[in-house]
């Protein structure tokens, strides 16, 4: 394994279709997602992961967002998820993660859609499912396995 990125957030929230709040710590269950998350389950999007760059370059653009505001859980600084295939592995910590979908479709636009007539997050949010638990702290290592 060689190092890949940083972590810059960790955020979850209490309803689906709400921004996230960065609680700097997540606690990842196996085969159910963050501790506390609206979306975690026993599904194929246990976890979404966007790329910190990505959201410099919307915020670039004129975007006030925030981390988390996009619905991610997590925030990486360091490698483009997108340009990895549905079945790539990512491991922190002793968490590790399987991409299971890239993108998705955007059914009801947000408000970053409605101010700025387009989301990332469709395009360059990819999604995970926990294969082994653990816990993920903001500055914690991830690598490609």
């Amino acid at each position: 394994m060689s190092y890949v990125g940083v972590v810059r957030a960790v955020c979850i929230s209490e309803r689906r279709g709400t921004k996230k709040k960065n609680v700097e710590t997540g606690d990842f269950i196996e085969e159910y997602g963050i501790d506390g998350d609206a979306h975690a389950g026993n599904w194929h999007r246990q976890v979404s992961l966007l790329s910190f760059e990505r959201i410099q370059d919307f915020k670039d653009r004129g975007a006030d967002i925030g981390l988390g505001d996009f619905g991610e859980n997590l925030v990486v600084e360091g490698f483009d998820f997108i340009k990895y295939p549905v079945g790539s592995r990512f491991k922190c910590n002793e968490v590790l993660l399987e991409i299971t979908q890239i993108g998705k479709e955007c059914h009801s636009h947000c408000e970053i859609y409605k101010s700025m007539g387009e989301c990332i997050m469709p395009k360059q949010g990819v999604f995970a499912r926990v294969i082994h638990g653990g816990k993920i702290s903001v500055s914690d290592k991830m690598q490609i396995v």
